[in-house]
């Protein structure tokens, strides 16, 4: 993909390099001073030595391969695929740079997996995709430090420590880790494993667990099911440089913050389930001086909260492809072109989905039942109804006429001091 994460051999090949050309040299110096004169015997053995003392510093290029795998020591390469392996092989060569574990039965990988006596010092592509990882471990690569490209896509990852890409349990010590990719995490099959763990949780944590990963260039996270980013999860990546979180089912970018990532290259939120960006994200994304945003195939809902994204879309360079976003949502604007949208165009009407209008039609329908049902009862009893009115206009009128007469006696002296003499 363009802007994307390197899929080729990992930084630092110049020692290698170094190395087959101070082999080279040897050769052709072994050569001349073969059929050179006898006077020269000394300068040429001289430099023999110098040369032959730098060949000696590299490790050396062992010719042993495990058992079920398939080794390169010119490709410094050793493909151990699809032999349902159980562990990490232990007798690795030490020259192996480009290791492949994929397809196998892995389960576990545990603290130092892959520490050797003397260590693989040149491994620096490790692909572990599709060997049904559940467990990686604090430290499990910790005793690999050339490695710069990890794979540990397809893997049903139920737990991952948050010392798994740093020494163990010691989160200042730096991880040479430049790529980690982490796609298509498959979730575990037993219920058990799932319970009480996010994966978002634990992956937030492993990155932002101290300083181990602040070399991390690119970052692959996508077909992971996403619905939110943890808050701070990109926090202590400020060398980040590519950032893949596409194919997600990511609703909202409210709480991530990109403002550190003042490298980010590119950006890829594709796929997701993202309807607007609001004012605070879109300030972020503009202050990132060297970033391109994808952010294709996303279910734009175009109303009034819309207003500020379209206008920052019109006036930013950073969204690559921006002519192809379109609105998803209200119906009457699906498929409009959001840089074509002007401010009378968005608007907040309650627009109700299908499915609830079907819903309040119901409710209305038998709400009408019930009132012809309760009109159609006081039709049937209109007599008694009409009786037990005169009965209550009755009660009304004697009770009335009562306080009545009592005002009227109480209006007037007389009738008073009558009353009162009546009484005694």
């Amino acid at each position: 993909m363009p802007g994307g994460c390197s899929r080729g051999p990992a930084a630092g090949d110049g020692r290698l390099r170094l190395a087959r050309l101070a082999r080279l040299a040897l050769v052709l110096l072994g050569w001349v001073s073969s059929s050179s004169p006898t006077s020269s015997a000394s300068s040429s053995t001289s430099s023999v030595s110098s040369l032959g003392s730098a060949v000696s510093a590299q490790p050396p290029l062992s010719g042993q391969c495990p058992p079920l795998c398939e080794c390169s020591e010119a490709a410094r390469t050793v493909k151990c695929v699809n032999r349902n392996l159980t562990e990490v092989p232990a007798d690795l060569p030490l020259y192996v740079r480009n290791l492949f574990l994929t397809g196998n039965q892995l389960a576990v990988l545990p603290s130092s997996a892959f520490a050797r006596r003397p260590p693989l010092a040149e491994l620096a592509a490790l692909n572990l995709s599709g060997s049904r990882l559940v467990e990686v471990h604090a430290g499990a690569f910790e005793h690999l430090p050339s490695l710069r490209q990890l794979d540990l896509s397809h893997n049903p990852l139920a737990y991952i420590s948050p010392f798994a890409f740093s020494g163990n349990t010691n989160a200042s010590v730096p991880s040479p880790l430049v790529e980690l990719i982490l796609n298509h995490i498959v979730p575990p099959a037993d219920q058990l494993l799932k319970q009480n763990r996010s994966f978002e949780g634990m992956v937030a944590a492993a990155l932002r667990t101290g300083h181990a990963l602040r070399g991390l260039r690119c970052l692959e996270l996508g077909s992971n099911n996403f619905l939110y980013l943890p808050r701070d999860v990109l926090t202590q990546l400020p060398g980040l440089r590519h950032l893949d979180l596409r194919n997600n089912s990511l609703v909202s970018l409210t709480y991530v913050s990109f403002r550190n990532l003042t490298h980010l290259e590119s950006l890829h939120l594709e796929d997701n389930a993202l309807k607007v960006l609001h004012n605070g994200t879109l300030t972020e994304l503009q202050g990132l001086a060297h970033v391109r945003l994808f952010l294709d195939n996303n279910p734009w809902v175009c109303d009034c909260h819309m207003a500020d994204m379209v206008d920052w879309l019109k006036e930013t360079e950073i969204v690559q492809g921006k002519a192809r976003l379109t609105c998803a949502f209200p119906e009457k604007m699906r498929n409009r072109v959001l840089l074509e949208l002007s401010s009378s165009d968005l608007d907040c009407d309650p627009i109700l989905p299908p499915s609830l209008q079907t819903s309040y039609v119901f409710l209305g329908i038998v709400l009408a039942l019930i009132g012809a049902i309760f009109l159609l009862v006081l039709y049937l009893n209109r007599k008694g109804i009409k009786k037990w009115m005169h009965n209550i206009r009755d009660a009304c009128r004697d009770h009335m006429e009562g306080y009545h007469y009592r005002y009227e006696i109480n209006a007037d002296p007389r009738l008073t001091n009558l009353s009162s003499n009546s009484d005694v």
